[in-house]
């Protein structure tokens, strides 16, 4: 297996275009309103629920933003119950695609992809679901993203171009970097949230980890009639 290694790579990254899914929308308003502000012209790419929240925050101003729902840039309507809508070659190519690399361009020009730069992604609320004294191992199951960790992996990996975002209460420093910056991000900035969204990660698939760990076959077996 051929691996890249990257030896050029840009300071300051102007934001074009964001991919935004949130469970909790906390801040949203601020960082829609803040991107409006500071990197005019900004396509954002969302999902279910989340789309349907930008498209309110936005209100009589849609033309202010290109807001485009993740199902029609694929070409892939959601599966039902949102089990998958971000998984998809188009969008990781646009958070994996490398500035200088002529291969990675000409796969976006040939897929018709666009590159992503920022993602603001936090997942579902496992911690919170389990500690519920109602919740049953089935909830537990219903509420283990999959398409959360692997966009925030791959744009904290980019660290190189994109920015992830996971912490809502970072969405003011970022905002203050795009106004200090003309509408882009500096690598430092990156790299520092690129350690969070993988602590985040790391944080959430241990929760998982150890909930499977104390919870018995006999207890989850109970949620369900087998054949």
């Amino acid at each position: 297996m051929a691996i890249n290694f990257v030896s050029r790579i840009d300071d300051r990254v102007r934001l074009r275009t964001a991919l935004i899914s949130v469970s909790d929308k906390t801040g949203l308003d601020e960082l829609v309103n803040g991107l409006l502000e500071t990197a005019p012209g900004l396509s954002i790419y969302s999902t279910g629920g989340t789309y349907d929240a930008i498209a309110a925050i936005l209100g009589d101003r849609p033309a202010a933003v290109n807001l485009i729902k993740v199902s029609d840039y694929t070409g892939q309507p959601e599966m039902q119950g949102g089990l998958v809508k971000t998984l998809d070659f188009k969008i990781y190519l646009g958070l994996l695609s490398e500035t200088y690399n002529a291969a990675h361009t000409a796969d976006l020009k040939r897929t018709d992809a666009v590159p992503i730069d920022l993602v603001a992604v936090n997942l579902y609320p496992f911690a919170a679901t389990v500690s519920r004294p109602e919740a049953t191992p089935e909830h537990a199951r219903a509420n283990i993203d999959i398409g959360g960790p692997c966009m925030i992996r791959a744009a904290a990996k980019n660290y190189l171009r994109v920015t992830a975002l996971t912490d809502p209460s970072d969405i003011p420093l970022l905002l203050r970097e795009l106004r200090d910056n003309d509408g882009a991000t500096t690598a430092a900035t990156r790299f520092d949230f690129a350690r969070k969204a993988f602590t985040h990660t790391a944080a959430y698939d241990k929760a998982i980890a150890e909930y499977l760990t104390q919870c018995s076959w006999t207890k989850a077996q109970s949620c369900y009639q087998t054949a």
